[in-house]
């Protein structure tokens, strides 16, 4: 058993306890939760004394893509289609299964550095990133995206139904899975039925792109009679409880209800629209209205950092910026969504992204004796404005350590790093 002593203890569950203390137990499950003192601590238990830190549950990032560590930073100042079409597709076609390994287990290794536990991908050969996913001791919701310009988009199709099949609770239950028709303008509606009545079949949920950019939605309007993309999927019965929308930057009131009203969750990725200009979705609005939402870096390529930090406050300061309210979005409102919404989002809400008995002990302990920390007044409004992944202590997922001062416990990252840097030479320079 672990017992986690003296740290300011951000539940989501409930109120925060000042000095609490939490025990994990040997099945890596939370045992108890308490002010410290009112926790009997059994003999025998191994102690972490948290005085001086935040105790907070693992952050989830609910949209990757994370083998793209490969491909980091390239095509770098391109719009989306110029960005896809001229450097990352080209790139892609080259990729062999175990690039994907080495570049996820490097995704791994710089999200759990920095707190993060659980993230959703979609990408290809999802058989190597679970792989990478099971070494690096995370929780992931893996997924393989899907394209109808795949020549073979029937064989792929099939290929993930079996991903599905296999990995759905591989990994010791760390791993869960879902089916990702890419978006829209790259699956066409028998495609996109064909998914739909897997995903059915499965019992499993959708991981979609969903109005990024301007020029999709207007494309979506010419093909489908005037529909956006939220009202197209939602007429095609796609947006449903568990369907996990990326990005929905453009959309408007009518999209947002219909949202809200299916019961579909967004994945705010602030980061990568703005790196690739596509826009600043309507956060705020989408919580007034009551849309779920979680947040997400988008992968590496697109956005170059997967830190779940960045990403708070960047949603932050642009929902403030642009409505002009400094009210909006407030650090308590980002951090929920870093954790229990996300994991909410994900399925994953009687599994994690709260410290509550019975829950999994995913658990992030940052350090907050750092300068720019102190002196500390609000100790949520200093983790979303002003913590880093350096601040990150310790991680824990399933109870078990997987980082520990910046380090990786279960990850060699200095040769994941350089099994990328030879992997994205033979992609970008055939």
């Amino acid at each position: 058993m672990i017992a986690i002593e003296g740290a300011y203890v951000l539940t989501m569950d409930g109120p925060d306890i000042a000095a609490g203390t939490v025990l994990v137990g040997d099945d890596g499950a939370i045992a108890a939760v308490g002010a410290q003192g009112a926790v009997a601590v059994p003999p025998g238990a191994t102690t972490v004394r948290a005085a001086g830190h935040a105790l907070l549950p693992g952050l989830v990032n609910c949209h990757n893509h994370a083998g793209m560590a490969l491909l980091r930073g390239y095509g770098a100042d391109l719009p989306l289609r110029r960005w896809l079409e001229d450097r990352i597709f080209p790139a892609e076609a080259r990729l062999r299964s175990d690039d994907v390994y080495w570049g996820t287990l490097a995704a791994a290794a710089e999200m759990l550095r920095g707190g993060t536990t659980c993230f959703a991908d979609m990408y290809f050969f999802e058989d190597e990133a679970a792989r990478a996913v099971d070494d690096a001791g995370m929780r992931a919701v893996l997924s393989r995206g899907l394209v109808v310009l795949d020549p073979a988009a029937a064989a792929k199709l099939a290929e993930a139904e079996d991903f599905c099949r296999r990995h759905q609770g591989a990994a010791g239950g760390r791993i869960t899975t879902m089916m990702a028709p890419h978006a829209e303008y790259t699956c066409p509606e028998p495609y996109l039925l064909e998914i739909d009545a897997v995903a059915r079949r499965l019992g499993r949920p959708l991981h979609v792109h969903v109005a990024e950019t301007a020029a999709e939605v207007q494309g979506s309007r010419d093909r489908h009679e005037g529909r956006s993309p939220v009202r197209y999927l939602h007429d095609l019965g796609l947006l449903r409880p568990g369907t996990l929308a990326a990005h929905c930057v453009h959309v408007d009131a009518d999209d947002i209800a219909l949202l809200v009203a299916s019961g579909a969750a967004v994945s705010h990725n602030p980061a990568s629209n703005c790196k690739l200009g596509s826009g600043v979705a309507p956060a705020a609005r989408l919580l007034t209205a009551g849309a779920h939402v979680g947040l997400g870096t988008d992968g590496p390529a697109s956005t170059d950092s997967l830190s779940m930090w960045e990403t708070m406050r960047l949603a932050g300061w642009l929902a403030k910026a642009a409505g002009q309210d400094a009210a909006a979005l407030p650090a308590r409102t980002l951090l929920r969504w870093a954790t229990r919404d996300g994991a909410d989002a994900l399925g994953l809400g009687g599994v994690c992204g709260r410290i509550a008995p019975g829950l999994r002990a995913d658990l992030c302990l940052v350090d907050l004796r750092a300068p720019h920390l102190q002196p500390c007044a609000d100790v949520p409004a200093a983790l979303v404005y002003a913590a880093t992944a350096d601040d990150v202590a310790k991680v824990w997922v399933d109870g078990v350590p997987v980082a520990e001062g910046g380090a990786p416990s279960r990850i060699d990252t200095g040769r994941a790093l350089a099994e990328c840097a030879v992997r994205m030479r033979r992609l970008i320079e055939p």
